[in-house]
Order: structure tokens, then C-alpha cells, then sequence
């Protein structure tokens, strides 16, 4: 039962997640809430050790310490870095949390531009009737959900849950 949360909570949350985000240009706080929540249950069930879940919680608050920054700066929106750092207790604080953030880093800067050609070719895009969703082209910001999305799916193979649970399969 723990395994399957682990292989199918996170990865579930975080396409929900880009899609929402996709979509309507939020994300909602319960996928925040049901990350954070989920990681202390498969932590505690799957008993890893105090220090070890210190250190998961620890990777949470460092980046929400960052992410609360680039909000406030108005540079991150708020379900982002609340997603971000939701993510980032499942990693812990360790090498894989490095790459997650180098991931999101690299999917985000790809999806910035993509989304910024995007918007230059609006007129192009509603005559030829591509569908694409009506947001993407007129809001002001960058759905930055999908890039964490991205960047958990290519990092979460090496995060210390999962690892551990493939350890365990026959």
C-alpha cells in the first residue's frame, strides 16, 4: 500500500497540477495539501528515521524560504512556490533535490519561451484555429506549474523515496 502511494501521489499531484495550471493560471492549494500530507504519512508508515524526515522538511522550508522571496518580489506566483515547496519535502535535503530544482530550472526556462513565441504568434495561432488554451496567450504570466511538473517527473526516479521503495520490489 505505501509503494503505491509513492509510485502514484506525487506524479498524479503534479500533472494535476500542470494542468490546472495550464488551464486557469492557478493551482489549487489542496494538491499543496495533499503532498505535504501525504509525504508525513508514506515517511512515518515507511519508517524512515527522524533525522531523515528532519531532513525532508528541512528541503521544504529552504525553498519555501526562497519561493516566499520571488513571491513577494513578485517574480513566483503563490500556488507555485506553495507547489515547489511541497515538492520538495519529497526529495529531501540531499543531491536529488538539487536536480529537481535544476530540472524545473531548465523546464522552466524552455516553457518561458515557449510560451512567450506563443503569445508573439497569437494572431497566427486563432486564424489557423489551433487550440491552444485562451490563457496561455493573454495573461500576463507564466503557468510555471507545468515546468515543477516536469522537473518532478525527470528528478523523482532518484529521490530517496522512491529509490527506497525500488530497493525493496523483487
Amino acid at each position: 500500500m505505501i509503494e503505491a502511494a509513492i509510485f502514484v501521489i506525487f506524479p498524479l499531484c503534479l500533472a494535476f497540477a500542470a494542468f490546472s495550471d495550464l488551464f486557469t493560471m492557478a493551482i489549487p492549494n489542496r494538491i499543496s495539501v495533499i503532498l505535504l500530507g501525504t509525504f508525513v504519512a508514506v515517511a512515518l508508515a515507511s519508517e524512515l528515521a527522524i533525522g531523515e524526515i528532519g531532513l525532508h522538511i528541512s528541503a521544504a522550508a529552504l525553498v519555501f524560504a526562497v519561493c516566499f522571496c520571488l513571491f513577494a518580489a513578485n517574480v513566483m506566483g503563490g500556488g507555485d512556490a506553495k507547489l515547489l515547496s511541497a515538492s520538495a519535502i519529497w526529495f529531501g535535503l540531499n543531491a536529488s533535490l538539487a536536480g529537481f530544482l535544476l530540472y524545473v530550472s531548465v523546464a522552466g526556462g524552455l516553457l518561458t519561451l515557449l510560451v512567450l513565441f506563443l503569445r508573439r504568434q497569437e494572431d497566427r495561432i486563432l486564424a489557423a484555429g489551433i487550440p491552444v488554451p485562451r490563457l496561455l496567450l493573454t495573461a500576463k504570466k507564466i503557468p510555471y506549474g507545468i515546468a515543477i511538473a516536469l522537473g518532478g517527473f525527470a528528478a523523482y526516479p532518484s529521490s530517496p523515496l522512491m529509490q527506497a521503495t525500488l530497493a525493496q520490489l523483487p
